[in-house]
Protein backbone atom coordinates (compact mmCIF):
# COMPACT_ATOMS: atom_id res chain seq x y z
CA UNK A 1 0.00 0.00 0.00
CA UNK A 2 1.34 3.15 -0.66
CA UNK A 3 1.75 5.41 2.29
CA UNK A 4 -0.47 8.60 2.28
CA UNK A 5 1.28 12.08 1.00
CA UNK A 6 0.41 15.69 1.63
CA UNK A 7 2.67 19.30 1.90
CA UNK A 8 3.35 21.28 5.25
CA UNK A 9 4.30 23.93 3.39
CA UNK A 10 1.73 24.26 0.82
CA UNK A 11 1.74 25.44 -2.88
CA UNK A 12 4.02 28.45 -1.53
CA UNK A 13 7.17 26.20 -1.66
CA UNK A 14 6.27 24.93 -4.54
CA UNK A 15 7.19 21.37 -3.14
CA UNK A 16 5.20 18.63 -1.65
CA UNK A 17 6.69 16.94 1.49
CA UNK A 18 6.83 13.53 1.91
CA UNK A 19 4.48 12.94 4.52
CA UNK A 20 1.00 12.12 6.11
CA UNK A 21 1.32 14.68 8.74
CA UNK A 22 3.72 12.02 9.10
CA UNK A 23 6.67 12.72 6.76
CA UNK A 24 8.67 9.82 6.13
CA UNK A 25 12.92 11.11 5.52
CA UNK A 26 12.87 14.71 5.98
CA UNK A 27 15.29 16.94 4.47
CA UNK A 28 16.98 19.35 5.71
CA UNK A 29 16.09 22.73 6.89
CA UNK A 30 16.11 25.05 4.20
CA UNK A 31 19.01 27.99 4.33
CA UNK A 32 17.03 30.78 3.44
CA UNK A 33 13.40 31.22 2.60
CA UNK A 34 12.56 32.21 -1.26
CA UNK A 35 10.66 35.21 -2.21
CA UNK A 36 7.01 35.13 -2.93
CA UNK A 37 7.94 36.60 -6.36
CA UNK A 38 10.66 33.51 -7.31
CA UNK A 39 8.12 31.00 -5.52
CA UNK A 40 5.35 32.17 -8.28
CA UNK A 41 7.90 32.18 -11.12
CA UNK A 42 9.21 28.78 -9.80
CA UNK A 43 5.36 27.37 -10.50
CA UNK A 44 4.85 29.07 -14.13
CA UNK A 45 2.47 31.11 -12.06
CA UNK A 46 0.92 34.80 -12.45
CA UNK A 47 -0.34 36.13 -9.35
CA UNK A 48 -3.93 37.34 -10.06
CA UNK A 49 -4.70 41.18 -9.28
CA UNK A 50 -6.85 41.48 -5.87
CA UNK A 51 -9.14 44.34 -5.72
CA UNK A 52 -8.19 46.52 -3.28
CA UNK A 53 -11.73 45.36 -1.22
CA UNK A 54 -10.55 42.13 -0.77
CA UNK A 55 -11.47 41.37 2.82
CA UNK A 56 -8.38 41.45 4.84
CA UNK A 57 -6.04 38.39 5.60
CA UNK A 58 -3.31 37.42 8.51
CA UNK A 59 0.39 38.56 7.86
CA UNK A 60 3.30 36.51 9.38
CA UNK A 61 3.76 37.98 12.76
CA UNK A 62 0.18 37.05 13.55
CA UNK A 63 1.01 33.35 12.89
CA UNK A 64 2.08 30.55 16.11
CA UNK A 65 5.85 31.79 16.98
CA UNK A 66 7.57 28.70 15.59
CA UNK A 67 11.16 28.55 18.56
CA UNK A 68 13.75 28.13 15.57
CA UNK A 69 11.98 30.21 12.01
CA UNK A 70 10.81 33.35 11.19
CA UNK A 71 7.06 32.44 8.91
CA UNK A 72 7.04 33.88 5.20
CA UNK A 73 4.18 34.25 3.41
CA UNK A 74 3.38 34.80 -0.03
CA UNK A 75 1.17 37.30 -1.47
CA UNK A 76 -2.34 37.21 -1.08
CA UNK A 77 -3.83 35.28 -4.39
CA UNK A 78 -6.75 35.37 -5.88
CA UNK A 79 -8.71 31.43 -6.06
CA UNK A 80 -8.18 28.37 -3.57
CA UNK A 81 -4.41 27.49 -3.30
CA UNK A 82 -2.35 25.40 -5.84
CA UNK A 83 -2.27 22.08 -3.28
CA UNK A 84 -5.66 22.41 -0.77
CA UNK A 85 -5.51 21.71 2.89
CA UNK A 86 -5.22 18.73 4.10
CA UNK A 87 -8.93 18.04 5.84
CA UNK A 88 -10.66 20.69 3.75
CA UNK A 89 -10.27 19.27 0.07
CA UNK A 90 -12.93 20.27 -2.26
CA UNK A 91 -14.76 22.15 0.28
CA UNK A 92 -14.59 25.68 -0.61
CA UNK A 93 -15.39 27.53 -4.19
CA UNK A 94 -12.99 29.13 -6.10
CA UNK A 95 -15.43 31.86 -7.15
CA UNK A 96 -15.09 34.61 -4.94
CA UNK A 97 -12.08 33.20 -2.66
CA UNK A 98 -8.17 34.21 -2.18
CA UNK A 99 -5.67 32.53 -0.44
CA UNK A 100 -2.54 33.35 1.24
CA UNK A 101 0.00 30.50 2.30
CA UNK A 102 2.79 30.39 5.13
CA UNK A 103 5.64 28.85 5.45
CA UNK A 104 8.95 28.28 7.59
CA UNK A 105 12.45 27.04 7.29
CA UNK A 106 11.35 23.74 8.93
CA UNK A 107 8.23 21.65 8.25
CA UNK A 108 5.94 23.78 10.18
CA UNK A 109 3.19 25.63 7.06
CA UNK A 110 -0.08 26.84 7.52
CA UNK A 111 -2.52 28.61 4.90
CA UNK A 112 -5.46 30.89 4.99
CA UNK A 113 -8.50 31.05 2.62
CA UNK A 114 -11.10 33.38 2.39
CA UNK A 115 -14.37 33.31 0.50
CA UNK A 116 -17.18 35.72 -0.10
CA UNK A 117 -20.45 34.44 -1.02
CA UNK A 118 -23.23 35.76 -2.25
CA UNK A 119 -25.50 35.80 0.87
CA UNK A 120 -24.85 35.13 4.30
CA UNK A 121 -27.57 32.12 4.44
CA UNK A 122 -24.55 30.81 1.78
CA UNK A 123 -22.07 31.61 4.32
CA UNK A 124 -23.39 29.86 7.22
CA UNK A 125 -23.89 26.88 5.65
CA UNK A 126 -20.45 26.69 4.14
CA UNK A 127 -18.67 27.32 7.56
CA UNK A 128 -21.25 24.63 8.71
CA UNK A 129 -19.91 22.31 5.57
CA UNK A 130 -15.89 22.99 6.40
CA UNK A 131 -16.53 22.23 10.17
CA UNK A 132 -18.30 19.03 8.94
CA UNK A 133 -15.30 17.43 6.84
CA UNK A 134 -12.89 18.68 9.30
CA UNK A 135 -14.87 16.84 12.28
CA UNK A 136 -15.09 13.44 9.66
CA UNK A 137 -11.59 14.00 8.53
CA UNK A 138 -9.98 11.75 10.76
CA UNK A 139 -12.22 8.86 10.16
CA UNK A 140 -12.24 9.21 6.39
CA UNK A 141 -8.31 9.28 6.55
CA UNK A 142 -8.65 5.77 8.68
CA UNK A 143 -10.65 4.38 5.84
CA UNK A 144 -8.17 5.66 3.16
CA UNK A 145 -5.03 4.28 5.01
CA UNK A 146 -6.03 1.52 7.31
CA UNK A 147 -2.77 1.12 8.49
CA UNK A 148 -2.44 3.99 10.05
CA UNK A 149 -4.24 5.98 13.07
CA UNK A 150 -5.77 9.28 13.09
CA UNK A 151 -8.00 11.23 16.15
CA UNK A 152 -9.38 14.71 16.24
CA UNK A 153 -10.46 16.88 18.79
CA UNK A 154 -13.16 19.22 19.39
CA UNK A 155 -11.38 22.86 20.75
CA UNK A 156 -14.31 24.63 21.12
CA UNK A 157 -15.68 27.96 19.95
CA UNK A 158 -13.93 31.22 19.75
CA UNK A 159 -15.52 35.16 20.56
CA UNK A 160 -14.94 36.81 17.00
CA UNK A 161 -17.29 38.41 14.92
CA UNK A 162 -20.00 35.66 13.72
CA UNK A 163 -18.58 32.90 15.07
CA UNK A 164 -15.55 30.58 15.08
CA UNK A 165 -14.37 27.38 16.15
CA UNK A 166 -10.95 25.77 16.56
CA UNK A 167 -10.51 21.83 15.43
CA UNK A 168 -7.30 19.77 15.63
CA UNK A 169 -6.30 16.53 13.89
CA UNK A 170 -3.75 13.98 14.74
CA UNK A 171 -2.49 11.08 12.06
CA UNK A 172 0.16 8.45 12.24
CA UNK A 173 1.22 5.83 9.93
CA UNK A 174 3.69 3.15 10.27
CA UNK A 175 7.62 3.59 10.27
CA UNK A 176 6.83 7.52 9.57
CA UNK A 177 6.40 10.39 11.72
CA UNK A 178 2.85 11.44 13.15
CA UNK A 179 1.52 14.59 12.19
CA UNK A 180 -0.75 17.17 14.03
CA UNK A 181 -2.97 19.90 12.36
CA UNK A 182 -4.89 22.53 13.87
CA UNK A 183 -8.40 24.25 12.07
CA UNK A 184 -9.81 27.64 12.55
CA UNK A 185 -13.01 28.40 10.37
CA UNK A 186 -14.93 31.48 11.37
CA UNK A 187 -17.69 33.91 9.24
CA UNK A 188 -18.49 37.81 9.37
CA UNK A 189 -21.02 38.21 7.60
CA UNK A 190 -21.14 36.71 4.17
CA UNK A 191 -17.60 36.10 4.29
CA UNK A 192 -15.81 32.94 5.36
CA UNK A 193 -12.32 32.02 6.75
CA UNK A 194 -10.27 28.52 7.15
CA UNK A 195 -6.98 28.51 9.13
CA UNK A 196 -4.52 25.21 8.98
CA UNK A 197 -1.68 24.68 10.63
CA UNK A 198 0.32 21.50 10.71
CA UNK A 199 3.43 19.98 11.76
CA UNK A 200 5.20 16.72 12.57
CA UNK A 201 4.33 16.06 16.02
CA UNK A 202 1.64 15.19 18.38
CA UNK A 203 -1.05 17.19 20.31
CA UNK A 204 1.37 18.56 22.66
CA UNK A 205 3.40 20.04 20.20
CA UNK A 206 0.38 22.12 19.51
CA UNK A 207 0.39 25.68 20.22
CA UNK A 208 -3.15 25.67 21.05
CA UNK A 209 -3.30 29.18 22.58
CA UNK A 210 -1.49 31.13 20.02
CA UNK A 211 -3.49 29.13 17.13
CA UNK A 212 -6.63 30.50 19.05
CA UNK A 213 -5.23 33.87 18.86
CA UNK A 214 -4.68 33.57 14.95
CA UNK A 215 -7.78 32.48 14.64
CA UNK A 216 -9.55 34.91 16.13
CA UNK A 217 -7.41 37.76 14.53
CA UNK A 218 -8.21 36.13 11.02
CA UNK A 219 -12.19 36.15 11.63
CA UNK A 220 -11.86 39.94 12.80
CA UNK A 221 -9.42 40.88 10.06
CA UNK A 222 -11.84 39.97 7.39
CA UNK A 223 -13.39 43.66 7.58
CA UNK A 224 -11.89 45.37 10.17
CA UNK A 225 -7.77 45.16 8.60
Amino acid sequence: MRKPTHSFRGAALGVVAAAVVAVAGTGPALAHAPSAQAQAQARGEVQAAVPLRTPGHLVPRELPPHPSSDWYASDVTKGLPETPPFCVEKTFPSAGATHRTFWTEYDTGATQIVVRTGTVDAARKLAAAAEKKIRNCAADWERQYPEGTASWRDYGALTAEDGAHVYGVHTSYPDSEPGIHLFGVGRDGRTVTVVTWGEMGGYDQAPLADFKRTATTAVVKLYHS
